[in-house]
């Protein structure tokens, strides 16, 4: 690799600046010359001969835009010299060969996880209280409040401890000089009760009511998702009575998932309680009480076969796709190799791929539901006025991803090269071994918080520029495109694959050590810096208008 610029396919007519270049600058690659005619700053793209209007953009291989004016070889792809274009796509053409990775030395490992009824195996073992409408938030937030620090899960707030120094300081008529390093790790959180419970989770939300019936719907589908998670242990339903988010909704999509679910699913309507005391007494006798019987729950061993891993990306950057991005891809692989689940998320950010993932589908039937997926998504976007084209966020774009099918083809390096076995839409749950497709927006938390409500145990997160996204129950391991951001944010930061760019280390390599990592996660030895910090994003995604 040269150590300033890459090429990422053959075919490709732009580099990729690994390193910020100066004007002037001369360069080679496999014996061509290039002179640098711009100041390009590193993760950018510049263009390896001249370029005219309308001239494709080609990169990993395939169309991610057009030339909107000349652009000179040697000279930066800017969003004013190119715009997005991708390849048109329809039905599936000829057989997907995989070329099945070795997996040898994880045949015989295994993870301690919690053994569900139904044959899952959890990475976690949490206890949920959930709203069905946002009418019981409050409540739910006064149950969080009652349960946390008695049972021993509430987070230490060292901040607290700072500012009581600080006001202190200030009754006295002096001015702080207290250091937040002075005071970091004071508190300490005292030991939970229950030793076999890794924590509440009290999922808040805006939706059950209000909305359209498609919405309620899919809240439900989601929040059964949620609770079938092999993760959760069982859960405690609080409900107004009046709202579009029924309970029997919600029991029949638990039933669509679990026909005859084990877990406790403890169900409380305030209009047929009475008074709120009522309610909340009830609701928290009944929790406890399933609190106890989660408690019994053991970590014993488990094949790999019972992990399910979320496939997912938020403030990607110009190395996304080199490095982090295709070290999750190669996780991907193993993990089905070895008869796991993977889910692929964000359809918005498969856009400009969708010719590659429709041969890799393992029937018509499958390349069909995404091929209408994606159409029915996009003309929805379109309809408000938007597109795929507009998906690219500033930051993206300040980091050399300047349209959505050039961060779309990157994007999709989380899923590998394993056959599509599946194509799920929102809040549908993964019952199938192998790479599935999931209908999520771009957006980060809804995406993540689907991904967990189809089933994912474990979610794999990459970032070129850093985001501290979490998830209630499913472990959230963060993945860094570059060394300097998990340096500069390690308290969020879990993994780094920078040593690609900067090392040469393989993706392979990579690909092995995360895994392992993966495993250590799985297994309850080590907590992901987000679950450190109990980063517990959730926001279901509304599709319909709001009435």
């Amino acid at each position: 690799m040269n150590h300033k610029i890459l090429k990422i396919h053959p075919q490709d007519n732009v580099f990729v600046a690994l390193t910020s270049l100066t004007k002037g600058e001369r360069l080679s690659y496999d014996s061509e010359e290039i002179t640098i005619e711009e100041n390009i700053p590193a993760k950018h793209k510049f263009s390896e001969y001249d370029l005219k209007l309308g001239d494709a953009i080609i990169m990993y291989g395939i169309l991610v835009g057009k030339a909107n004016k000349k652009i000179a070889k040697g000279s930066r792809l800017t969003v004013e010299n190119v715009i997005h274009q991708t390849n048109s796509f329809s039905k599936k053409e000829g057989i997907h060969n995989w070329d099945i990775p070795n997996t040898d030395r994880w045949k015989s490992k295994t993870f301690m996880g919690y053994h569900r009824n139904d044959g899952q195996v959890g990475t976690a073992n949490y206890w949920l209280v959930i709203p069905l409408v946002f009418c019981e938030n409050r409540n739910v937030e006064v149950m969080k409040h009652a349960f946390l620090e008695e049972l021993g899960f509430a987070k230490a707030n060292p901040y607290k401890d700072y500012v009581r120094k600080i006001v202190d300081l200030y009754k006295q008529g002096k001015e702080s000089t207290i250091e937040y390093h002075e005071i970091l790790d004071v508190q300490s959180q005292h030991p939970s009760i229950f030793q076999n419970i890794d924590g509440m989770k009290f999922l808040t939300h805006t939706s059950g009511c209000g909305g359209t019936r498609e919405d309620s719907d899919a809240l439900c589908a989601l929040l059964a998702g949620y609770i079938a998670n092999p993760n959760v242990a069982g859960a405690t339903i609080l409900s107004l009575g009046c709202q579009n988010a029924q309970i029997s909704i919600l029991e029949e999509k638990i039933q669509n998932i679990q026909p005859n679910i084990k877990k406790p699913v403890y169900y409380l309507e305030q209009q047929k309680e009475g008074t709120e005391q009522n309610m909340m007494v009830n609701a928290i006798k009944k929790t406890f009480s399933g609190l106890v019987e989660a408690n019994k729950i053991n970590r014993k061993p488990a094949s790999l076969n019972h992990l399910t891993i979320g496939l997912e990306c938020g403030g990607s950057d110009g190395f996304s796709g080199i490095s982090a991005n295709p070290t999750v891809g190669q996780v991907s692989d193993y993990i089905v190799a070895l008869g796991g689940k993977a889910i692929l998320a964000e359809f918005p950010e498969l856009c400009g791929v969708e010719r590659e993932l429709i041969n890799r589908c393992k029937n018509n039937e499958i390349a069909n539901k995404f091929t209408h997926l994606m159409k029915s998504y996009e003309a929805s976007a379109e309809a408000v006025g938007s597109g795929f084209d507009m998906n690219p966020s500033p930051g993206n774009i300040r980091n050399g991803l300047i349209t959505d099918a050039m961060k779309s083809a990157g994007a999709a390096k989380k899923g590998g090269t394993s056959p599509v076995v599946d194509v799920l839409n929102y809040a549908e749950y993964a019952v199938k071994s192998g790479l599935n497709l999931l209908c999520t927006p771009g957006n980060d938390v809804e995406s993540t918080t689907a991904l967990a409500g189809s089933g994912a145990n474990i979610i794999l997160f990459t970032t070129g520029l850093g985001t501290p996204t979490g998830n209630p129950v499913a472990p959230v391991i963060k993945i860094s495109s570059n060394t300097a951001l998990a340096n500069k944010m390690s308290d969020i930061i879990d993994f780094d694959t920078g040593y690609i760019l900067t090392q040469g280390r393989t993706i392979t390599e990579l690909g092995e050590e995360l895994l392992d990592f993966i495993i250590q996660i799985a297994s309850g030895e080590m907590k992901t810096k987000a679950q450190q910090l109990h980063q517990d994003d959730f926001i279901p995604w509304k599709r319909g208008i709001s009435l």
